[in-house]
């Protein structure tokens, strides 16, 4: 109920009047069943306009801690996410990784929509990075097609490291599914799972015009942060 009073009510018409966000391929979208919505990264105002453009709910993982803060503040903030198509990652999974997959194959067991960021992080410099292949394993195992999302603008109006950017109009592209039954039952090969990473990274690359960085984006930011190379000095020539 707080998810969809929040989409149509409380804070999705104040941001299509405020933005006027756009949209194409929704028709791609599947009208019932499960899907995985495999995007870019660029902002954390993507998990908000995305999802704005269908009609369906779209539901994310988020860390467990914004579900178990104790007190006034921790009940705001689960609620909050909570409206906001958050689920938290399930704990009974071995670690983070293991719980977030246990928490999206619950999620399309259900019938519904799974949005995941392959890339693990927000893009530090309005890049495409390598993708992670927990979105080719849980496409194995649960048979959901996926389909590739590329949002554009976000970083304008919510930068990275800024609460707030400049006016734009951000945009959704929606691509056609991508069906990878013909690998069913290799979920456990490593280079199978790579293969179809690189499909759906390639294919959100495309739909983003994004510049492709064969690096994961952990580590790009990990790079960017050290200090550069003073130059070497020039040699003196003999006189």
């Amino acid at each position: 109920m707080l998810y969809w009073f929040m989409k149509w009510i409380a804070l999705g018409p104040a941001l299509r009047v405020i933005f006027r966000p756009q949209a194409s391929g929704v028709e791609n979208v599947p009208d019932e069943g499960p899907a995985i919505l495999a995007s870019n990264h660029l902002s954390y105002a993507d998990w908000l306009f995305m999802p704005m453009m269908l009609s369906r709910r779209v539901t994310f993982v988020a860390k467990a801690e914004y579900f178990t803060t104790p007190g006034l503040k921790g009940w705001f903030q689960k609620k909050f996410f909570s409206g906001a198509g958050q689920v938290p990652i399930d704990r009974a999974g071995a670690n983070a990784a293991e719980g977030a997959m246990k928490s999206a194959e619950q999620i399309l067991a259900k019938g519904e929509l799974f949005g995941i960021y392959p890339e693990g992080t927000r893009s530090h410099d309005g890049k495409l990075y390598r993708g992670k292949t927990g979105v080719a394993r849980l496409a194995l195992e649960t048979g959901a097609p996926v389909i590739p999302v590329a949002v554009v603008g976000t970083d304008v109006v919510a930068p990275p490291g800024k609460k707030f950017g400049t006016f734009t109009r951000p945009l959704v592209r929606f691509g056609e599914p991508l069906d990878f039954s013909r690998y069913e039952g290799l979920e456990n090969d490593r280079y199978i799972l790579r293969s179809i990473t690189d499909e759906i990274m390639y294919e959100i690359m495309r739909l983003s015009g994004q510049e492709y960085v064969d690096m994961y984006a952990t580590r790009a930011k990990e790079e960017s942060k050290k200090p550069a190379e003073a130059p070497a000095a020039p040699e003196k020539k003999a006189s």
